[in-house]
């Protein structure tokens, strides 16, 4: 298949829009050569993509439209015998050879009639521009010369012996079809248009030139030297071009003596084998490229958009494509991609994120149940605002799912209308009116933005019980303030403690002074010392606890050591101690926030449970510090559990190894006497939530409905699933009959397992408690936290980068939510290949 198929076809000279071409007499394209011409292109590209079926109907058509071109039937031959996997290579020289004596007998015909006719010679030549034959010397020439010249290419009037070996030399026989177009390409078999100057050919592509270079030894001639032995060879006299198989020869053929020294006994690609007795051994027939290196066609058009992956993936700056480095490299990989901008790389990143936001809307529209948001308020440098915000619900396999939906930037993001509009934003952007059961967020807000939060979705989205569980505070950030206010009661201690740990960490003669101290007062301790980043509480939490353990061996350094100074006192400690004390319960519970990816109401409602016990039973003994802190912390923890009892609460009830039990036993803890009173609270608004989860419309069940099978089902199956709705309605209407809850509060309760998944157990009851399971899918969606498992213990809200502070908001919004949704679709590729498998091997 000759690689000049695939520029035949091309404009000899384009005249802006008209559609018309310039051809070899200067008038308008014949259309039949615009259509062979698109066929000769799409049979290129066929036999390019290794696609020889389609190649040869291609070729086929071609050869309706051009039945004697020589061209046509030498590339059906090869297209053939590409496609056997060349099992008679001398059967098909025989085949070129036939269609090589057609091809000379129409140069003769035509040079015989001193060419009356250019233009109908190309048509034979099958759209051979005569730029390109001009320089060949096929064409314009004396006919004596030009059999001269066609002998001198291997094109003509050879045996068939010696045109077998120059075909293997010029690797136009016996390769892989992908190594054959190259070689094509590389003997400039591809045609110029005619316009086409000599300074502007193509870049040349063979590797001999690795080897040698091109120089100008006359005006009208110029001659190839090799770089080794500096021998030159010839190259171009006039407007003839020799060829690039006789500097093949020089370099493969072991004849550059200066090559072989350079390289010794190295196998190298282009240098000779070496036997055992260090004679040489015969050339090996292919030098340049490995036989099973496939030909991968350049496509411009799939780069820019794996760029645009590779910036939203990795994070790395838009403005890295315009980067001298970045540059040179793809220049050096692939000189033909044409370099992009910061402008084109940001269209593309959009463009991307447009796309993946189709197929998140469509996964959103699918969903069995509602959806439960989270929304992060970040700062930048500017004081803008950037809300992110974050969808959580359960699929129809009853997985815990989340996606990035919007980012949105709030000019004025402590403004009483901030959460409200962005809130606003996200349910117009994805259509979830009416889908929405609970909104959590990480920035204080003031009671009329709490009012405005309760119009928005009062009016947008059916309130469920009077909207008591809509709207609630990150626990992450409640945490971060609760340790904040016992790390500023305890600062000036802190200062002692953070100094002392700086005394000993920061030399390497002070620290090995204090192990060796320790040593000797055989301290048990097995902490080590560190210094605390004071935009993460926890490290602060662990700096003391090693400190305290460690009190004796800092008591004792000042009296080895004095340029220690300022160590903290015996009173000091003990303040340590009570500070750790008020601590630990803050670190484990947002220590277990931090290990879960998507920790809800139900696990954390015994982390609250552990804080209110402990605060509730510290004494203060008399000491003035003690009483403050103790007073301060309880009625933090009072003011919490009044906002989030609740959500808490109802949450617990739905674990089948906890029910109501749970709530009566902590609740007689919390509040004593009026613990009656709450539990009450919590049972009403249990049973009222369940009405009106039973007076919803009801689905088809669970157990079809969420799988996609209804095509599946059978007719009476149909009938019967029907009444459905008829036996949610006896079940909440009957007198004699308890409702699915009163059955599900009554039944005993399971053992206590450690891991136990309560999703899975309400996906296997969901035919018993078809309302009840609908229900608890919902509530256990709800998130008690904002904040990522990496940012749990921040001490500041997160601060947007200078770089992502100065692109427009939109690209920041394609950029994260583009990002996010990428691994989630990565992540479902590789399970559904799996699933595949598994599927072979069953």
């Amino acid at each position: 298949m000759d690689a000049r198929d695939s520029t035949s076809n091309r404009d000899v000279s384009s005249s802006g829009g008209s559609g018309t071409t310039t051809g070899v007499g200067g008038g308008e394209e014949d259309p039949i050569l615009s259509v062979t011409a698109t066929l000769a292109k799409d049979a290129w590209l066929h036999f390019n993509s290794r696609r020889f079926n389609e190649c040869l109907e291609v070729l086929y058509q071609l050869k309706q439209k051009k039945e004697d071109d020589p061209k046509v039937l030498r590339n059906i031959a090869i297209a053939e015998y590409s496609r056997d996997g060349y099992p008679d290579p001398k059967k098909l020289l025989e085949v070129l050879n036939n269609i090589e004596v057609l091809h000379n007998i129409a140069i003769a015909e035509y040079s015989r009639d001193g060419y009356p006719d250019p233009k109908k010679l190309l048509e034979v030549l099958n759209n051979i521009e005569i730029a390109t034959l001009e320089e060949n010397n096929q064409l314009m020439t004396p006919p004596e010369n030009q059999m001269a010249t066609l002998e001198d290419n291997n094109h003509l009037i050879t045996t068939p012996e010696y045109q077998l070996a120059t075909l293997e030399e010029n690797n136009q026989l016996i390769t892989t079809p992908e190594y054959q177009m190259e070689t094509f390409e590389e003997n400039n078999h591809s045609m110029p248009a005619p316009e086409t100057q000599p300074n502007k050919r193509r870049k040349r592509k063979s590797m001999v030139w690795e080897h040698f270079t091109i120089e100008t030894v006359s005006a009208d001639s110029r001659r190839a030297f090799c770089k080794q032995c500096k021998q030159s060879f010839a190259y171009s006299t006039g407007s003839k071009v020799a060829g690039t198989s006789h500097l093949k020869r020089h370099i493969a053929k072991g004849t550059c003596l200066a090559l072989l020294r350079n390289q010794g006994n190295q196998q190298t690609p282009g240098t000779p084998g070496m036997n055992g007795n260090g004679s040489m051994s015969d050339p090996p027939r292919r030098h340049y490229r490995s036989h099973s290196s496939a030909y991968i066609s350049f496509d411009s058009d799939r780069c820019r958009p794996e760029i645009a992956r590779m910036m939203i993936i990795h994070d790395y700056p838009l403005h890295m494509v315009e980067h001298s480095g970045f540059v040179t490299f793809l220049k050096t990989l692939e000189p033909r991609f044409d370099m992009v901008s910061f402008n084109i790389v940001q269209g593309d990143c959009v463009s991307s994120y447009l796309r993946e936001k189709q197929n998140v809307m469509k996964f959103i529209e699918g969903l069995p149940g509602r959806v439960c948001l989270t929304l992060d308020v970040w700062t930048s440098s500017q004081s803008l605002g950037y809300v992110f915000i974050t969808g959580h619900f359960i699929d129809g396999y009853w997985k815990p799912q989340r996606r990035i939906l919007n980012v949105v930037m709030e000019p004025n993001p402590n403004s009483d209308a901030a959460l409200s509009h962005a809130v606003a934003t996200c349910l117009s952007d994805w259509s979830l009116e009416g889908k929405l059961f609970s909104i959590t967020f990480n920035h204080p807000v003031g009671e009329p933005g709490l009012q405005n939060l309760r119009s928005l979705l009062s009016v947008k989205n059916p309130l469920i019980i009077n909207g008591q569980l809509i709207l609630g505070n990150c626990s992450a950030r409640t945490l971060s303030n609760f340790a904040k206010e016992v790390l500023w009661a305890g600062r000036e201690i802190i200062k002692k403690v953070r100094y002392s740990v700086k005394y000993v960490k920061t030399s390497e003669f002070h620290e090995q002074k204090f192990l060796e101290l320790k040593e000797q007062l055989q301290v048990p301790s097995e902490k080590d010392l560190s210094l605390d980043n004071q935009a993460q509480w926890n490290t602060t939490y662990q700096m003391l606890v090693a400190a305290s353990e460690l009190k004796e061996v800092f008591s004792c350094l000042d009296t080895s050591d004095p340029d220690y100074k300022e160590a903290p006192s015996m009173e000091d400690w003990k303040r340590v101690d009570i500070l750790c004390t008020y601590l630990k319960p803050l670190f484990d519970a947002a220590n277990f926030l931090a290990s879960r990816t998507n920790p809800n109401q139900k696990t954390f409602f015994h982390e609250v449970w552990k804080m209110h016990e402990l605060y509730h039973s510290i004494t203060s003994h008399g000491d003035p510090f003690v009483i403050s802190l103790a007073e301060i912390m309880q009625e933090k923890i009072d003011k919490y559990l009044k906002e989030c009892i609740l959500s808490l609460a109802i949450a617990v009830v739905l674990d089948p190894r906890f029910r109501m039990k749970l709530i009566e036993f902590s609740f007689v803890k919390f509040y004593g006497k009026e613990a009656s009173k709450y539990i009450k609270i919590v049972d009403d608004a249990l049973h009222e939530l369940f009405l009106e989860y039973a007076a919803l419309p009801f689905p088809l069940t669970p157990a079809h409905a969420e799988d996609g099978n209804f095509e599946n089902m059978k007719t009476e199956e149909i009938s019967y699933n029907e009444l459905t709705d008829f036996d949610a309605y006896v079940e909440t209407t009957s007198q004699n009959k308890k409702s699915e809850l009163e059955q599900y509060l009554e039944e005993s309760l399971l053992p206590r397992f450690q891991e136990m998944d309560v999703l899975k157990w309400w996906e296997e009851n969901k035919l018993q408690y078809p309302v009840l399971s609908t229900m608890a899918r919902d509530i256990l969606t709800m998130q008690v936290s904002t904040a990522d498992p990496d940012s749990v213990f921040d001490t500041e809200i997160k601060e947007l980068d200078e770089y992502r502070s100065s692109l427009r908001p939109e690209t920041v919004e394609a950029l994260v939510c583009a990002k996010d949704w990428l691994q989630y679709r990565s992540a479902t590729e590789v399970s559904n290949a799996l699933v595949k498998v598994e599927d072979l091997r069953s």
